[in-house]
Parts: structure tokens; sequence; C-alpha cells
């Protein structure tokens, strides 16, 4: 089982508090750490909305703003992660920062979940497979938009001379990580079979990014139902501004949940998985672990039925546009609607309009449309 410390944004920038969350991982017996690498543009509109802070109301993308930290920055965090004995992984949000990562040679690219429909990114990131591992999750995701992303990101074949040799503990090209996008995740809708369901379905190891707030019951169950992977929020407190602190463990959480992992594989090894979950009715209710195992059908978790398609990626337009103007690709944004916006049609069909004459004005920051095109 590898165990990934997701530290994400929660440095908000800071050095010091990066080496920080990098040494409150390692010291909590996890075996990488993985970071976000934002460029706001590359993520959301200008006109998406607010987030409300205590400091009062933020446009959500001024607060992706305050995010941004230099290539230096995540080439730092990556030597020291590295000096600690970690692995670094880390997640990009488009083509820049991804070509950014990928020239620090990290260990693992991490595609969060609103980004599994983000089709330019993913065959970007296709350039990369099994030159470096790629880590994906299944959030906001239902299983036709997993078979897309999955065919893409194998859709480049390599002979072995292409294919850097590089040890590593993260060995498989591909792995799936079952998801909940929610903040928090209800434990009771995880739904740990899938785990099972979606390995079967594409013959790659998986595991679970968790964002439920208990540190033993997901992980436990997640390594009961045979995940190879865990990732789980970190922070050094819930009560500071991380966008995830307040759904990220402690790091005396996150040790306790790497202590029951590891202690639920040496009992799977040597009386099998059967103990693991006689072990936990003794703290939990034998229907609650029922209900959170479910019936491993790969579909959206009632807590984020709403956010699919504002959650994940859709096509916006950059700039207000004229009847008769030519869009260029330079005009659309492959973004997240989320707050305000009406969500456009899929990333998939970028290429599709690009070139194409519009039959009516557009406002900056709406969601691209068909009818646009049509008289």
């Amino acid at each position: 089982m590898t165990i990934i410390a997701e530290i994400g944004t929660s440095h908000g920038g800071n050095l010091e508090k990066a080496y920080k969350l990098i040494d409150a991982a390692k010291d909590s017996g996890a075996d990488c750490v993985k970071f976000q690498w934002v460029y706001a543009d590359e993520i959301l509109h200008e006109n998406t909305g607010y987030v409300k802070l205590p400091t009062g109301n933020i446009r959500l993308y001024d607060r992706f703003k305050e995010l941004e930290c230099s290539s230096d920055f995540y080439k730092k965090c990556l030597e020291y992660s590295h000096s600690k004995g970690l692995l670094f992984a880390c997640s990009p949000f488009g083509l820049r920062s991804l070509k950014e990562l990928a020239e620090l040679n990290p260990d693992a690219i991490k595609i969060a979940s609103p980004e599994v429909n983000h089709i330019p990114l993913l065959k970007a990131c296709a350039e990369y497979y099994k030159e470096i591992p790629i880590i994906i999750s299944s959030g906001v995701s239902k299983l036709a938009d997993l078979e897309k992303a999955i065919s893409i990101l194998c859709s480049r074949n390599q002979s072995s001379a292409e294919i850097k040799k590089q040890e590593s503990a993260i060995k498989e090209p591909l792995t799936l990580l079952h998801c909940i996008t929610s903040y928090p995740a209800p434990e009771e809708e995880y739904n740990i079979r899938c785990i099972k369901t979606l390995s079967e379905i594409f013959g790659i190891p998986t595991g679970i990014s968790d964002h439920s707030l208990d540190p033993v019951l997901v992980p436990v169950l997640t390594t009961a139902m045979g995940g190879t992977m865990i990732e789980k929020h970190i922070t050094l407190s819930k009560e500071t501004d991380g966008l995830d602190d307040p759904v990220a463990l402690t790091p005396e959480q996150f040790y306790l949940m790497v202590h029951a992992v590891r202690q639920s594989e040496a009992a799977i090894a040597r009386y099998g998985a059967g103990e693991v979950f006689r072990q936990l009715e003794y703290e939990f209710e034998s229907e609650k672990i029922k209900t959170i195992l479910g019936d491993g059908i790969k579909k959206l978790a009632p807590a984020e039925e709403a956010n699919y398609g504002r959650t994940n990626r859709s096509l916006h337009y950059l700039r207000a546009m004229k009847k008769g103007e030519k869009v260029s690709e330079k005009d659309i944004g492959v973004l997240r609607t989320e707050k305000l916006l009406t969500p456009g049609i899929s990333p998939e069909f970028l290429e599709t309009i690009t070139g194409k004459t519009l039959t009516a004005d557009v406002e900056n920051g709406e969601g691209v449309k068909f009818e646009d095109f049509m008289n």
C-alpha cells in the first residue's frame, strides 16, 4: 500500500510551511507527498463567482491566484521531499503547469477528479505515460468518463527505448483512485467495493482518494478490499486558511491512519481480510460498515451529483465575441464552471468548434453551446 499525504495548497505559498508539512508527512509514516501546481487561469474563469472567507467574500479566481507559486518553489519541495526519503507527486491543472511539472521529473503526475474530462491535458499526459507514473482520481465522474480518460492516457505506444528506467515505489504506469468529490465526503456514500469493480474493468491497480473525516474507517476498508494506494489530505492545523484544511488530517490523525493501515496489512497477510472486518466491528456498527462498502457499482455519489458538469471541465469563452467572428483556440478555455457561470459543451469538442463562425453574440465567461454556431 502506497500512502500519499496530500499537501495540496495547504502551504499557502510559504516554503517554510511547505517543509514543515513535508516533515509532518514523513513523521506520520507517509510514502509520498502530493502538491497542486496552481495557475488560476488554467482552472477558473475570472467571473466564476465568490467564496466566503472570514475576512469577507473574495472572487474564487482571486483565491486561486493567491496560491500560485514559481517553478523553483516546487523544485525545492521536490528536492526536500527526496532528502527526507519521500516520493513527490503533483497535480497539474493545464498544459503550462503540466509542462513545468514534467521538467522536474516528479515521481508521479496526479490527475485530479475535475480534470478527468480535460481532454487536452489527458492527451498531453499520455506523452509521459510509462516515463512518469500517472495517478488519476475518479470523483464527480461516470464510468464512461473514466473509460475515455484511461483510453487517452494509454493511447501512446512507446518502445522500451523510450521508457525511462526509474526506481520508484509507485511501480505501475497508471493507478486509479476511487473518490467522492465532496468536502467532506460522507463515509456512507463511499461505495468502497468500487475498488475491485474498477480494478477488474480496467486491469490496473486501484485505491482511494479519501475526503471523509474519519482517519481510520475508509482507509482500513480500502486495505481490506485490496486497494493499493490511499491519498488523504494533511494539514498542520484544521484552523488555518488552506482551502482543504477543514477536511484534512492533522499529523497526529495521519499517523493514526498509517498505523491502522499497516496493522491491517499485517492482519490480512496472516489471517486474511476477514480478520480486519472482525476487528472493525468492535469499534463500528456492522450496518455502517456494510453501507460504506456499498454495492460496487460505479456511479455518482449523492453528495457530488449536483456538481457534475460544474466541478469538472467544460468549454467557456474567454472574451465577449460578436456574431460573424471566427473562434480560435485562444478564445476558448477548458475550465471548471463552479459557482455562477453556465456549463458549456464537453472539452472533447474543442477541435470541432475551433475555426467555426459564431451565429450569435456571446458573453465573456459564457459556456460554449452548439447553438452558438447554428443558423
